[in-house]
């Protein structure tokens, strides 16, 4: 069974990943404006009426500032664990109960041939998840919004095909930068969001065999450049040991055009 996927948008402004196989096409969150949500499909030559369901990781504006208004105009069935249904309230709008499904933190759904697990990151959010596809054999991991990555984490993300990874900031960047202490401190939180430096420590542990791209995603507009987080994140891996560029790539994600939709 094949597997296709793109990196809508990624970014502090929205964020939403699409992926596809033979029998289903997923929406995963819809942090944009319908209008932005519908050309960002036309780029990757795939129209929004095609998408069976939208599965949502928290309840962040730049992450559902879309989502009622899409959910509504193609009658689109929603997916998210109880917490974040209810953490959505009065955020949406109203949807009509038979587009409404819970899909529980740490299980397992199944979307034709693609099973897709849920998993739980560190986000002061209600109960954030984000979430690993499998199908035919490969091994997709979406994870953004998380302070750190845990070992738990690591143990369900691990040895994956393709990883789509935050690489939120620049620590010296946010440090030095003119956002409020406060806001600051809560982006290098255990809550947070996380660094160059630490997406390729945790990648470090978590990159296999089988690893053949990892895209950088959910880049601080003000906190961090495309260039110094590949920069950073690759050399990091390469003092490890790690061949970038010949056993596995980098490639960058951006907040307002999509990547090439390509097969796992």
């Amino acid at each position: 069974m094949n597997m296709q996927f793109s990196v809508l948008a990624s970014g502090s402004t929205g964020n939403a990943f699409y992926i596809e196989t033979d029998e289903h096409r997923l929406l995963v969150d819809a942090g944009l404006s319908g209008k932005q949500m519908e050309q960002l499909f036309q780029q990757i030559d795939r129209k929004l009426q095609q998408v069976t369901a939208i599965l949502v990781t928290h309840e962040h504006s730049d992450h559902i500032k879309g989502l009622g208004v899409i959910a509504r105009k193609y009658k689109l069935p929603i997916y998210a664990n109880e917490k974040t249904w209810k953490a959505m309230e009065g955020l949406i709008g109203d949807i009509p109960t038979e587009q409404k499904f819970v899909f529980p933190l740490g299980t397992v759904r199944s979307f034709g041939s693609l099973d897709v697990e849920s998993f739980g990151v560190s986000h002061d959010a209600a109960e954030p998840m984000f979430y690993v596809f499998h199908c035919g054999g490969k091994k997709l991991v979406l994870i953004t919004d998380t302070g750190y990555v845990s070992d738990r984490m690591k143990g369900i993300i691990n040895n994956a095909d393709v990883f789509v990874f935050e690489s939120n900031h620049d620590v010296d960047m946010l440090r030095m930068g003119h956002y409020p202490w406060n806001i600051k401190r809560r982006i290098l939180s255990d809550v947070g969001h996380v660094s160059n430096e630490d997406a390729a420590l945790a990648l470090a542990d978590v990159i296999g065999d089988r690893t053949k791209r990892i895209y950088l995603a959910h880049l601080s507009q003000d906190n961090n450049m495309k260039e110094l987080a590949r920069m950073t994140v690759g050399q990091t891996l390469t003092s490890k040991g790690f061949a970038v560029g010949e056993q596995f790539h980098l490639y960058d994600t951006d907040p307002k055009i999509p990547t090439d939709l390509v097969y796992v």
